[in-house]
């Protein structure tokens, strides 16, 4: 029997898109082979509650440590040593290589045989920082695999490796579950709660955070109300950007214009994609290069629904789109490069019709979790 470990500080209920990638690869191993070493949630009655009734669903173990937040600390080297130890675990996968990849040397003491790192956008960030990129370099040597999701993300991380670490690297992105999302998936239902049964609909699904560009569709909304003048904007989601965000569609005088769902349930996400003519999300790098879009996997749901997308440049959001098949890249940043596009694809429904079928075809040979779990499978 082979089991691995899987040391992860993003796992749900924590919300998030890194969350869900870790969640579907466990979901498509075998359940009897796999144990989880999370975080909590949250601290509190409620979020202990929650994330007890979430670990009581899953059909593999998940053991939670106290602190809300793994760091490779003498006592979680221990708790993780402890559980391969335990569980018999010959393999270990970290959901993010950076930090938790630091333990990799004790466990591979411990007897680990396969040990492997999954980065995502933040370490691409720390590739460029010195003593992080030392650290970095550490994860490499002492992983047998670093996987990447996109050519942008790779080419950083690589630059802080030994060459023989980044010759090991290989892609693993994360999926998109094709049945869930589709065309068809209840868009009219929440266009017509929402008293937006005849306008053509600009949705953008995501947190509200700036690198996303929320910002930047508000201020593309008066460029596309002036030739589509019945257009909406749906925002679909929660953050810490939302009160600024509708203060600048006040403040730009679009705001009967922009819908804010406020955070919406997993389950009722497909919904709110096919709610939309157009999927925008111009998202864009910030902190010189720190905080940057790893991949943007909204962009493949929105074509799984078959909805043609806007995306901006940040990072590896370029990866998720086929520019000029599935959709367009724009400058990320650039209301007038937004505004441009959009309008295009809202005065086209034969081009909004193919871009999406394109998509569409495209995550179905490409991007669904069945074939990336095999890779998962293979690496481990």
């Amino acid at each position: 029997m082979h089991k691995t470990l899987i040391v992860t500080n993003d796992f749900p209920p924590r919300p998030g898109g890194i969350q869900a990638f870790l969640h579907n690869m466990a979901l498509r191993l075998d359940p009897a082979d796999i144990v989880v070493y999370a975080s909590t949630w949250k601290r509190g009655q409620e979020g202990a509650e929650a994330t007890a009734r979430f670990d009581a669903e899953q059909p593999f173990r998940v053991v939670r440590d106290r602190t809300t937040m793994l760091l490779p600390t003498p006592r979680v080297t221990r708790r993780a040593v402890g559980l391969l130890r335990e569980h018999g675990c010959s393999s270990v996968w970290f959901g993010a290589a950076a930090p938790l990849g630091l333990m990799a040397p004790a466990l591979r003491r411990a007897g680990a045989r396969r040990l492997v790192g999954t980065t995502h956008g933040h370490e691409a960030g720390w590739a460029q920082l010195p003593a992080s990129r030392q650290l970095l370099r550490r994860i490499g040597e002492g992983t047998d695999t670093l996987t990447y999701l996109g050519e942008y993300t790779r080419s950083r991380i690589a630059g802080a490796l030994t060459d023989e670490a980044a010759a090991r690297m290989v892609q693993l992105p994360p999926g998109v579950d094709e049945k869930t999302f589709h065309p068809g998936s209840g868009g009219e239902a929440v266009r017509a709660r929402l008293g937006l049964a005849d306008r053509p609909v600009v949705v953008c699904v995501s947190r509200l955070v700036p690198r996303k560009g929320q910002d930047t569709l508000i201020l593309a909304m008066p460029r596309i109300l002036a030739a589509v003048p019945d257009a909406v904007l749906l925002v679909v989601g929660g953050g810490p950007y939302e009160q600024d965000l509708r203060r600048l569609a006040d403040e730009t005088g679009v705001a009967a214009s922009v819908r804010f769902t406020g955070a919406v349930p997993w389950e009722e996400l497909p919904a709110h994609y096919g709610a939309g003519d157009v999927f925008a999300m111009p998202c864009r790098t910030r902190r010189g290069g720190l905080d940057v879009e790893g991949l943007g996997i909204v962009y493949l749901e929105a074509s799984a629904t078959g909805l043609p997308v806007v995306a901006g440049d940040s990072g590896g959001a370029p990866d998720a789109v086929l520019d000029g098949e599935t959709g367009f890249v724009v400058a990320g940043g650039s209301p007038a490069q937004s505004a441009d596009r959009i309008v295009t694809l809202l005065r086209d429904p034969a081009l909004r019709r193919r871009m999406g079928e394109r998509g569409r075809a495209w995550v179905e040979e490409r991007w669904r979790w069945d074939l990336l779990a095999g890779r998962l499978r293979e690496l481990l």
